[in-house]
C-alpha cells in the first residue's frame, strides 16, 4: 500500500516540478519513478493531450513501454478515414482513424462523460477495447484510464484536457488503495503536465507566426515599440504568375501556396535563415551572421536548395495535374531596422528600411530579365561571392535612385 505521508510528498514534488518548468517527459519520468519507488505497482504510464501546432493534433508521453516505441510523440489530427495519411507526417505521427480512435477507452472516456475506466486485463475483457489484448499480450493485468477535464475558461483549441492510462504487471492487479492514490495525485500531474504543454506551445506559436528569431525575442520580453540598426542579407522572392492562377484556378490557391511555402521556408530555416513575412506569394527573410560573407553564402545556398525543392515539388504536382510555378528571388545585403512596430495594442515584429525595399525591386526585375534569382552589386562584392555569380547588366531599380549592377547565379560555378 501508499502511505499518506507519500502521496503528500508525490504533490508536492509535482507542485515543484511544474512551477521549475520540467517539460512533459521529465514530469512523467519523475513521476513515475517516484511513484513504483513509494509502493505503487506501475508497469506502463501514458498521457496525452491536444495541442495548438499547424501539423501536429497532440502529444503523446510514454514511460515503460518497449523501447522501440518512441518516449515522445507527436500525432497527427485524429479521425482520419480508413487508411488516409498526413502528407506532411511520417508514418509514426499519423494520427488515429476514425475507427480506431472510436474503439479506445479515450474516447469512451470522452462520449461518456466518465472521469475514470477500470478493467482487468483478461481474455472476457481483451475484446472490450482492442489495445486491451495488446496488454493481455504483453502480460499486463490491470488498467485504469483518467481523463483529467479543464473548465471552459481553461480550454485552448482543442486543448480541454489531459488523458492519461495506468497499466501494472502485479499479478493481483492494483489495489483499490492504489486507484485512490492515483485519483488523488494525477489531476496534480495533469496540472503540471498542462503548464508544460503550455509552455511548449507559446514558444511553437510564437516562432511559426513571427519566425524563429522574432519569436524568441518576444518571449525573452522584448515586447516594447522601439527598433535597432543591423547589417542582414535580405531575402524577397514570390512566385512566377500567381495572379493567373488566383484568377483561374482559385480552388488551388491556398494548397499551392501551402506547397511551396513548405520547399522555400525549409530551405531557407536549413541554411539558418529566419522568415519574417508571409505576404500573399512573397517571402521576406533575413541572414544574419557575424561574418557577412557566412550570411551571403547561406543565402545562396538556401536559393539553390529552394530551386531544387520546387523543381522536385513541381514533378509531383504536374503529375496529379495541378497547377505549376516558379520562385522569382531577389537578395540584396544592407542596414535594416529591426524590431518591433505598431501601436500600444497591435506590434508587428518586422524589418524595414530602403535595404528591404532594395530586394523587393530586385525580386521584380527578375521577370524583366529572365532569371530566376538577382542579387545586388553590394551583396555580389561581399569576399567569396563574385566567384559564385555571374552580371547580368545595370539597371534602374523603381523607386532607387542611382541605376545598379544586378548579378545571377553562375551556372558553371
Amino acid at each position: 500500500m501508499i502511505a499518506e505521508d507519500d502521496i503528500k510528498g508525490l504533490n508536492a514534488w509535482l507542485a515543484k516540478a511544474g512551477l521549475r518548468g520540467e517539460p512533459e517527459t521529465a514530469l512523467v519520468n519523475g513521476f513515475c519513478e517516484r511513484a513504483v519507488a513509494a509502493g505503487l505497482p506501475i508497469s506502463r504510464a501514458l498521457l496525452l493531450i491536444d495541442t495548438l501546432h499547424p501539423v501536429y493534433e497532440g502529444r503523446v508521453v510514454r514511460w515503460g513501454y518497449d523501447p522501440s516505441e518512441p518516449a515522445v510523440q507527436e500525432y497527427g489530427r485524429t479521425g482520419l478515414a480508413a487508411g488516409a495519411l498526413d502528407p506532411q507526417l511520417s508514418p509514426g505521427e499519423q494520427g488515429w482513424t476514425d475507427a480506431r480512435w472510436r474503439a479506445s477507452p479515450f474516447f469512451h472516456l470522452l462520449q461518456t462523460g466518465e472521469s475514470l475506466l477500470r478493467r482487468r486485463v483478461t481474455a472476457e475483457t481483451a475484446s472490450e477495447f482492442p489495445v486491451l489484448q495488446d496488454f493481455r499480450a504483453a502480460g499486463m493485468t490491470d488498467y485504469v484510464v483518467m481523463v483529467n477535464r479543464f473548465a471552459p475558461e481553461g480550454v485552448i483549441g482543442e486543448m480541454d484536457c489531459v488523458y492519461s492510462s495506468w497499466t501494472t504487471a502485479h499479478p493481483e492487479g492494483f489495489a483499490d488503495a492504489h486507484i485512490a492514490a492515483l485519483t488523488r495525485v494525477v489531476p496534480t500531474l495533469a496540472l503540471a503536465f498542462k503548464a508544460a504543454a503550455l509552455a511548449r506551445m507559446t514558444g511553437t506559436l510564437m516562432q511559426t507566426y513571427l519566425g524563429r528569431d522574432a519569436g524568441q525575442r518576444v518571449l525573452s520580453g522584448k515586447i516594447v515599440r522601439g527598433i535597432t540598426e543591423r547589417i542582414a542579407v535580405i531575402w524577397f522572392s514570390d512566385l512566377r504568375g500567381f495572379t493567373r492562377i488566383t484568377d483561374t484556378a482559385p480552388e488551388q490557391v491556398i494548397p499551392l501556396l501551402n506547397d511551396y511555402a513548405d520547399a522555400i521556408v525549409s530551405a531557407i530555416h536549413e541554411h539558418g535563415g529566419d522568415v519574417l513575412k508571409l505576404i500573399g506569394d512573397g517571402t521576406l527573410a533575413i541572414f544574419t551572421a557575424e561574418d557577412r560573407a557566412h550570411a551571403c553564402s547561406a543565402a545562396l545556398s538556401a536559393a539553390v536548395a529552394a530551386r531544387e525543392g520546387i523543381a522536385e515539388l513541381n514533378g509531383r504536382r504536374a503529375a496529379d495535374g495541378k497547377p505549376v510555378t516558379e520562385m522569382y528571388l531577389g537578395l540584396h545585403v544592407g542596414k535594416v531596422f529591426y524590431g518591433n512596430v505598431g501601436s500600444r495594442e497591435r506590434l508587428d515584429f518586422t524589418v524595414i528600411g530602403p535595404a528591404v525595399n532594395e530586394a523587393s525591386r530586385i525580386a521584380a526585375m527578375c521577370r524583366s530579365v529572365d532569371q530566376p534569382v538577382l542579387t545586388s552589386s553590394a551583396f555580389a562584392d561581399v569576399d567569396g561571392m563574385r566567384r559564385r555569380l555571374v552580371s547580368v547588366g545595370r539597371y534602374a531599380l523603381r523607386g532607387v535612385a542611382h541605376p545598379q549592377e544586378l548579378f545571377t547565379l553562375d551556372p558553371d560555378a
